[in-house]
């Protein structure tokens, strides 16, 4: 017999609603949510579409500013207008600017795989590897087979580390109260993790030691967090809150488990060493192929039993995150992990351009990429230009000079003039569209799960964003097993050969492909082996890009209508800006002139409130 726990915040058709947590082994079954008597509720009344008006609440309205967001990487403003408890405006401004570009030209295009990666600590791999398909474009070749497949492996790694990242230690704290797991009962935290089916652990052990952070004042990693906002949406039972703080701490463990694959094959663990231009270095041993292995099913079944049915059992217990944070309702994504067809719209995680309302999924055209610098802290470049033809010109206002508008260091990347957005909501609803079998039977799963079989509009929302990525963790995990046994079979083929020497050194090219956190773009122009011209688009460009004349970046979209009931700590905006897991340190880069001007971190330029 299956328990039953209550959804707290949840009345739905004036009754109390309850989840059945299914035992141990049934956790890929569907999730029936209930009434007070266990009558199962109609499928329209499980996820509300739309948002409810707030009850119980103050009305609020004015000026709500999160600076900086907290647990993402780089520094990140939110401006929101609220009115009625509703946002009604957002302006997300990156706040600080580097230059990396400009550092690239004049140097050979082995050398932009090793220095791109300095972008970002999280995803210096899918930088090296979106340089390196630039200059194999450049030089007009291909890697061999048993590269692909190494690289495949340590792209999936560094997948694994972030994603695991993401979902434990940057956004779940906006969901995971450790204060609210000291009124736990063990014996219950227990039995509700056996019958969620997700892993245990010294339960007991973990709230002695919750109790020292909390007696001493100090939370230490759990501190800066608004679990006392007035939203009071803070909503699972404490046995619930202790077992997800406990794999919060695991998660720490697999995140360096998946980094030790990434150092076996790239030397060390940020900015590998074994990618280039024409394949890779590593050369495959049976020791450290065993211990890529191992590593491999440690996380796959980690993931399997652990991370999806705490996602199973956190995702009832905030079913409101459904009803806000939607966002432009269009996806872009130019793939990642090659097929033996090398062909981007055939990748494990394909490339397409995909909205709400299309019939089919587009292949992308690059042709079709601009950018625009009128709402950015650049010199205008009139119209929107393609990223081969950029320029980036850094505009200074001094001395209370009219900024024209301008309010961020982003850039404002559009696909055939409109916004879309990335990341792994993005790459997943591409993949659901073009029939990838793990994908849909993932994101048919989690519909059902939810009563809403087949609805898959809801997924554009908060919640859809957060909780549909991990469906991707474990379809990257489970490939990353197939991979390596891939690599095996290749090497007792006697198909050894890693790299490939390029016989011409002069041309252009752009690798398209994805990080963590979506679609990546490095363009770069070669003569002679020496990079005349670099150009990047990253991810969060797309996400936290500026309002233009047709209305406003992706995420800014996605905050308008989000509830807001304290302006000093708005939960639901923090817990939207977090389901884009941004990265503003690779969003916000400049190239310089050489002027010998010298640079130092900055803020927006009328200072940080």
């Amino acid at each position: 017999m299956a328990e039953t726990t209550p959804i707290p915040g949840e009345e739905l058709n004036n009754e109390p609603t309850v989840v059945e947590v299914l035992p141990d082994g049934e956790i890929a079954q569907p999730i029936e949510v209930v009434d007070a008597d266990g009558n199962p509720l109609p499928a329209s009344a499980v996820v509300p579409i739309s948002a409810p008006a707030p009850i119980g609440f103050a009305q609020v309205s004015g000026q709500s500013i999160i600076d900086p967001v907290n647990r993402i990487e780089g520094h990140l403003r939110i401006d929101m207008e609220v009115e009625n408890n509703v946002v009604t405006g957002a302006w997300v401004t990156g706040g600080a600017f580097r230059g990396m570009e400009l550092v690239l030209q004049g140097r050979q295009p082995a050398d932009a795989a090793y220095i791109a990666q300095r972008i970002c600590g999280v995803c210096p791999v899918s930088h090296a590897h979106s340089a390196c398909i630039a200059g194999e474009k450049s030089y007009g070749i291909e890697i061999p087979n048993t590269a692909r497949i190494i690289r495949n492996i340590i792209e999936g790694a560094q997948f694994l580390h972030s994603h695991i990242l993401w979902f434990y230690n940057l956004a779940a704290l906006d969901y995971v109260n450790p204060l609210n797991a000291l009124n736990a009962d063990i014996a219950d935290t227990l039995a509700l993790a056996n019958a969620a089916g997700t892993g245990v652990t010294d339960f007991g052990a973990l709230k002695k030691r919750l109790a020292g952070f909390a007696e001493n004042g100090q939370l230490s990693i759990f501190s800066g967090n608004w679990f006392d906002t007035e939203d009071k949406d803070y909503n699972l039972p404490p046995e619930l809150d202790l077992i997800a703080t406990a794999h919060y701490l695991e998660a720490l463990e697999m995140q360096a488990t998946a980094s030790e694959i990434s150092g076996i094959i790239g030397g060390k663990m940020p900015h590998i060493m074994s990618s280039l231009p024409g394949g890779t270095t590593f050369v495959p041993t049976e020791e450290k192929l065993d211990d890529i292995l191992f590593r491999a099913i440690k996380i796959r079944d980690w993931v399997s039993n652990t991370m999806i049915p705490d996602t199973l059992a956190i995702v009832p217990f905030y079913l409101n995150g459904f009803s806000y944070g939607g966002g432009v309702g269009r996806y872009i994504a130019w793939g990642v992990f090659d097929d033996p067809s090398r062909d981007p719209s055939n990748r494990y995680l394909p490339a397409g351009v995909w909205g709400f309302g299309d019939s089919s999924v587009a292949v992308p055209d690059e042709k079709l990429i601009t950018e625009h610098t009128k709402q950015s802290f650049y010199s205008d470049s009139g119209d929107p230009v393609n990223p081969r033809d950029g320029i980036t010109e850094p505009f200074y206002p001094e001395g209370g000079a009219d900024r024209n508008g301008k309010y961020t260091w982003d850039k404002a990347p559009r696909y055939d003039g409109k916004t879309y957005e990335a990341g792994g909501l993005s790459r997943l609803l591409v993949a659901y569209n073009k029939g990838v079998p793990e994908i849909k039977e993932g994101i048919d799963g989690l519909l059902e799960a939810l009563g809403h079989a087949g609805e898959v509009e809801i997924l554009k929302s908060t919640m859809g964003r957060t909780g549909a990525r991990n469906i991707e963790t474990l379809y990257i995990a489970n490939k990353m097993v197939e991979w390596v046994n891939e690599l095996i079979e290749a090497l007792k083929g006697g198909d050894s050969t890693t790299f490939v020497q390029p016989e011409t050194t002069t041309g252009e090219g752009a690798g398209m492909w994805e990080a963590p956190r979506g679609a990546l773009y490095h363009y770069m122009k070669v003569t002679n082996n020496v990079i005349d011209k670099y150009q990047i688009i990253i991810p969060s460009t797309w996400n936290i890009s500026p309002r233009d004349e047709a209305g406003l970046g992706p995420m800014e979209q996605a905050l308008v209508g989000v509830p807001v009931n304290d302006l000093e700590k708005p939960i639901h905006a923090l817990r939207t800006v977090h389901s884009f897991d941004p990265c503003t340190a690779c969003a916000v880069h400049i190239s310089e002139p050489a002027t010998g001007k010298k640079f130092s971190t900055v803020t927006n330029p009328w200072g940080v409130k």
